[in-house]
């Protein structure tokens, strides 16, 4: 069983401070994995994003095992040595990437059958190989294969989601090999409170390193979503990790940790940063719009980043309108560092036992600043 401690629990809420210890060192917990798609966290270096206080990041199984293969991953060391990270990594199974593929897959009681985004090619992924492609690619945390469904969705199909999950979760667990590599069970349901205590039950009972929320942001309000999480997230075995999959503005977050999330990850911040959303101290600034073009102050000036300390907003949005390479890089550093500053943020103020208070001071610094669209 993969350590996990908890070393501190505001009082008032479920929020906990914790240490999760992998064979490629140490993750503090609440934390934020930036997701590195393809064995690569877009526009930075690894160095970059550790720098930026990431201590672990996400990969994703689809796509590695399309290309450049899990098979030729493994030949040259594994993912961590192939991408030069030698942090903690987590990836998924491939259940999310599946399900966006729409009527380019099938899915059946023995898996995934669907043709690559990229050549056409014909696949089939089931709870076996998916579990055996993670092992290839040595990653420290791998996530067991579900079945994602769309909002809104009948209940009898999300029901069905449900129970095939639950059954492919014990054959990812019956074919996992080797022990280092831990294994995370993901708790379906939709929307629906009484499958998800179900779901939760189900998983829970089979027994994993840790457990994931999945099926989430996939179209359902925002009121809906956190209802889910505050409902759910306290019925999660409270000796391991709890993750919230692909759910990450930072207001999201810091309810999720409310409610006992460990663990995050979101393209949200990367993401914006090549689209020109920047997130700042209770603002979002679309660094294109005109008033920026001579506007000398840093992004943010509360934040610590390299982006923050060297350029002006208007320079920020000169490369953005210009189409520069160097936009993506400084955008994604700022975005990303501003992420990860948040965790920071959250992890001392549940060391002091404080967390309530500041999530309170979150929120109305947020209602505060003006908002752009």
């Amino acid at each position: 069983m993969m350590p996990f401690t908890v070393t501190a629990q505001d009082p008032a809420c479920g929020a906990r401070l914790g240490v999760i210890d992998t064979p490629h060192g140490r993750v503090s917990t609440p934390a934020f994995m930036p997701v590195g798609t393809q064995g690569t966290v877009k526009a930075l270096t690894p160095e970059q994003v550790g720098s930026l206080g990431a201590e672990i990041i996400l990969g994703n199984t689809y796509h590695l095992m399309l290309r450049p293969g899990h098979r030729l991953i493994a030949g040259l060391g594994g993912l961590h040595r192939f991408m030069h990270w030698p942090h903690p990594i987590l990836t998924d199974s491939g259940g999310f990437q599946v399900y966006s593929l729409g009527n380019l897959r099938t899915m059946t009681e023995e898996g995934a059958t669907f043709q690559s985004h990229i050549d056409g090619s014909r696949h089939v992924l089931t709870p076996e190989t998916a579990v055996e492609i993670q092992e290839a690619l040595g990653s420290d945390i791998m996530m067991c294969l579900d079945e994602c469904i769309a909002y809104p969705a009948p209940r009898r199909d999300t029901e069905r989601a449900l129970g095939r999950t639950a059954r492919w979760a014990a054959r990812c667990k019956a074919s996992r090999q080797n022990a280092s590599q831990a294994l995370f069970g993901i708790v379906q349901g939709g929307c629906d409170r009484e499958l998800r205590r179900r779901g939760v039950e189900e998983i829970a009972g089979i027994g994993f390193d840790g457990y994931a929320l999945g099926g989430l942001s996939v179209g359902e309000p925002k009121e809906l979503l956190r209802e889910t999480v505050a409902e759910t997230a306290p019925l999660l075995p409270a000796d391991r990790p709890r993750y919230l999959m692909g759910v990450g503005t930072p207001a999201d977050i810091v309810e999720g940790v409310y409610h006992g999330i460990d663990m995050f990850d979101c393209v949200m911040p990367t993401r914006s940063a090549r689209n020109g959303l920047l997130f700042t101290n209770g603002e979002k600034v679309v660094i294109k719009n005109a008033r920026y073009r001579e506007d000398g102050s840093p992004l943010d000036s509360r934040c610590d980043c390299y982006t923050c300390q060297n350029y002006s907003r208007a320079y920020l949005r000169h490369l953005y309108v210009a189409g520069e390479i160097l936009a993506m890089v400084l955008n994604t550093i700022h975005n990303l560092r501003h992420y990860l500053h948040l965790m920071e943020r959250i992890r001392n103020a549940l060391r002091e036992g404080r967390y309530a208070e500041f999530r309170k001071g979150f929120f109305k610094e947020r209602s505060a600043a003006p908002q752009e669209e």
